[in-house]
C-alpha cells in the first residue's frame, strides 16, 4: 500500500484502470507466440544470473535451448534449494540472482514450514507485476462500482505489518499480503482495491499475533459501510465471514452504537445505523452478508478444491447474482495463471513470467523427470507445476498440482487440483485432486451437498487401513443416504486412482466410512486455527488430515 495515492483520488484510480489494462493486453499479445515468449524468458534468466554462485555451478553461459537447461538443472523442490536461499537470506551477494533480494516471501502455509522465497526488484517488475495488475481486470471491466469508493471493498487478506519479521540479513520475511510494493518496489499504483479502506490500517494498536481481534475490527468497521466486493484469495477466508458476523452480531452493534472498538473509544456513535441493523435482526433469524450489504457485488478468491463443494451455497450467503471470480493460479513463489475473462476456475498460463515445464501428475517428481512444455499439454489430464524465472527459482517444484481445462487464444488455462503430496498407506498413491473429484461425484449421484469435508487413515481391530472422511452436510443427512454416499464414493474413488482399486480389490485397504459433523463444524475448527496466532491467510481448507490433535479438534473424536 502507498499512502501518497488514496484510492479516493479519481485521477489515480484512472491511472490504475489504464495499468491493469495495458498489463492484460500486453499479455494477451504474448499469447500470439507463447513459444518465442518461452525462450525470451530463459534466455533472460539465464544471462541476467549467469555469474552467480547458482549460474556457474550450472553453467548456465553454456545453455542455449530448454533441453541444455534440462541437462543443466534438475527438476528440484524447496530442500534442494534451502542452502542457496538460506546462503541470500544470512545477506551473501550474487547466490542465486545478481540483484539482492528486497524481501522474502513466507509461503502460504499449505505444507506446515516456513519458506524463504527470495523476492528481488528485478522479480517484481519482469515476473510478478505483469501479471498481478492483469488480474483484476475482469473485475474493474464488469464491476467498476467497486472503485467507486475506497470503503467499497472488503480486503480480506490485507494484512500490514509495523515490525515484520526479518532473516538474518535484516530483510523483512513476510506474507505477500503484509509487504509494502510501493514503497519498496517504486510501484505507487501498486495497492489493491480495499486497501485504503478505513479499516486497512486499524486505528487501534494490535499484538501482531491477534489476527482475530484485527478481523473482528475490520468487519466491525465495515458493516458501517456500502461494501460491493470481497478479496479473500484464500476462500476459507471469505467462508469465515458469515460465520463471524453471527458470533459477533451482538458485539457488532453494541460497538456501532456507541462509537467504539471492541469497547475503547475511537469512532462516533452512529446510532441511525444500529436502527437499521437491530431491524434486521427482527427480520432474520441468520444475519447474511447480503442483508447487511444488499449492492455486493463480487467474490475474488481461488474458486477450486475443496472450496468448490461449497461456493455455490456461499455465495447466496452474499447475495443473488453475486459474481465469483477466480483468483491467479499462483503460489509465494510465482504465477502459474490468471483469468483473462469471467471463467469461473481456470487461467491462462502467464508465458512472459517463467519458463514453465509440466510432469504427469501420476509420476512422482525426481531431479530428471521427463517434462513437456506448455504447447504439449493435453485438456483434463493433471500435470505438476515446474517452473524456472528469473528470481531465482530453477526448475522449481512448487508442489502444486494444475488441470488443464482448455486451450484459449493459443495457450493452456489451468486450474488449481490440489497439492502434489500423496497419501499411500496400502499403494492407493491418492492426490487431492483424486478424492476432491470422488466426493463431487458421490455426491452429485445423490443430490448432497457438502460445507466441507477432511479425510484421514483409520485402522481397524486387524490393522487394516481405511479412510474416515469427516463431512458437513449443508443440510442434515439421512443414515440411509450416508451409507448410500460412501459406497458410491468408494467406487468413485476406485475410477479415480487405480491404486485406490487395486488396493480395495487385495483387501489392502479397507471399504471408507463416514462421520457427520455439525455443519459449521470447519468453521469453528478454522476459527481456532486463527485463534492460536496462525494467519488466516495461511489457515487453508486441507483435505488429508491425519495429525490426531487436529482431528480431534475438527471431529470432537480420538482418531484410532
Amino acid at each position: 500500500m502507498n499512502s501518497a495515492e488514496p484510492w479516493a483520488d479519481p485521477e489515480r484510480v484512472g491511472r490504475y484502470r489504464a495499468r491493469v489494462f495495458a498489463e492484460r493486453d500486453r499479455l494477451r499479445a504474448a499469447f500470439t507466440d507463447p513459444g518465442a515468449q518461452q525462450r525470451r524468458v530463459l534466455a533472460d534468466l539465464l544471462a541476467f544470473n549467469a555469474d552467480t554462485a547458482y549460474g556457474r555451478a550450472h553453467d548456465f553461459a553454456r545453455v542455449r535451448t530448454l533441453d541444455d537447461w534440462r541437462k543443466a538443472v534438475p527438476v528440484q523442490d524447496y530442500s534442494a534449494l534451502a542452502p542457496w536461499i538460506e546462503r541470500a537470506a544470512a545477506g551473501e551477494d550474487n547466490v542465486l540472482t545478481a540483484d539482492r533480494p528486497a524481501l522474502f516471501f513466507t509461503s502460504s502455509g499449505t505444507t506446515g514450514s516456513r519458506k524463504k522465497i527470495p523476492v528481488t526488484r528485478r522479480f517484481m517488475h519482469t515476473t510478478f507485476f505483469p501479471f498481478y495488475y492483469a488480474a483484476w481486470a475482469p473485475l474493474i471491466t464488469h464491476f467498476p462500482d467497486v472503485l467507486a469508493r475506497p470503503d467499497a471493498v472488503l480486503n480480506l487478506k490485507h494484512d500490514p505489518l509495523t515490525t515484520p519479521p526479518t532473516t538474518a540479513s535484516g530483510k523483512p520475511h513476510v506474507g505477500a499480503s503484509q509487504a509494502d510494493f510501493g514503497t519498496r518496489f517504486g510501484e505507487p499504483l501498486s495497492a489493491e482495491p480495499g486497501t485504503h479502506a478505513p479499516w486497512a490500517t486499524l486505528p487501534t494498536p494490535l499484538a501482531p499475533d491477534a489476527h482475530l481481534d484485527k478481523m473482528y475490527l475490520r468487519l466491525r468497521m465495515a458493516v458501517e459501510s456500502d461494501i460491493r466486493c470481497i478479496i479473500g484469495i484464500n476462500p476459507a477466508m471469505v467462508a469465515a465471514l458469515p460465520y463471524q458476523l453471527n458470533l459477533w452480531w451482538p458485539r457488532i452493534l453494541k460497538d456501532i452504537r456507541d462509537g467504539t472498538l471492541d469497547g475503547r473509544p475511537g469512532l462516533l456513535p452512529n446510532p441511525e445505523r444500529v436502527v437499521e441493523l437491530q431491524q434486521l435482526t427482527r427480520c432474520h433469524a441468520t444475519i447474511r452478508p447480503a442483508h447487511i450489504w444488499p449492492h455486493m457485488r463480487a467474490l475474488f478468491c481461488w474458486t477450486t478444491g475443496l472450496a468448490s463443494l461449497y461456493l455455490p451455497r456461499l455465495r447466496e450467503e452474499f447475495g443473488p447474482g453475486v459474481a465469483l471470480l477466480p483468483a491467479p493460479v499462483a503460489a509465494s513463489e510465482g504465477p502459474v495463471g490468471v483469468a483473462l475473462d469471467r471463467h469461473r476456475s481456470a487461467g491462462s498460463l502467464v508465458v512472459s513470467a517463467s519458463v514453465y515445464e509440466f510432469a504427469d501428475a501420476d509420476r512422482d517428481l525426481t531431479p530428471d523427470t521427463p517434462t513437456l512444455r506448455p504447447d504439449e499439454l493435453e485438456p483434463g489430464r493433471d500435470y505438476h507445476t515446474v517452473f524456472s524465472h528469473v528470481g531465482g527459482l530453477y526448475r522449481y517444484a512448487v508442489g502444486d498440482v494444475v488441470r488443464v481445462v482448455d486451450h484459449e487464444d493459443g495457450v493452456p488455462r489451468l486450474e488449481y487440483t490440489g497439492r502434489s503430496t500423496l497419501s499411500n498407506v496400502a499403494g492407493e498413491r491418492l492426490r487431492d485432486a483424486h478424492v476432491l473429484r470422488a466426493l463431487t461425484t458421490a455426491l452429485t449421484a445423490g443430490g448432497l451437498e457438502l460445507r466441507n469435508a477432511a479425510c484421514r487413515v483409520s485402522r481397524d481391530e486387524r490393522g487394516t487401513p481405511a479412510y474416515e472422511f469427516a463431512l458437513a452436510p449443508h443440510t442434515p443427512w439421512t443414515d440411509d443416504e450416508t451409507e448410500r454416499f460412501t459406497a458410491r464414493l468408494d467406487r468413485a474413488l476406485g475410477q479415480e486412482s487405480p491404486g485406490y482399486r487395486r488396493a480395495r480389490a487385495d483387501r489392502r485397504l479397507g471399504a471408507p466410512s463416514a462421520l457427520r459433523l455439525p455443519a459449521d463444524a470447519f468453521l469453528r475448527d478454522w476459527q481456532e486455527s486463527v485463534a492460536g496466532g496462525i494467519r488466516p491467510t495461511q489457515v487453508k481448507d486441507r483435505l488429508f488430515r491425519q495429525d490426531p490433535a487436529q482431528w480431534r479438534r475438527l471431529t470432537g473424536r480420538t482418531p484410532q
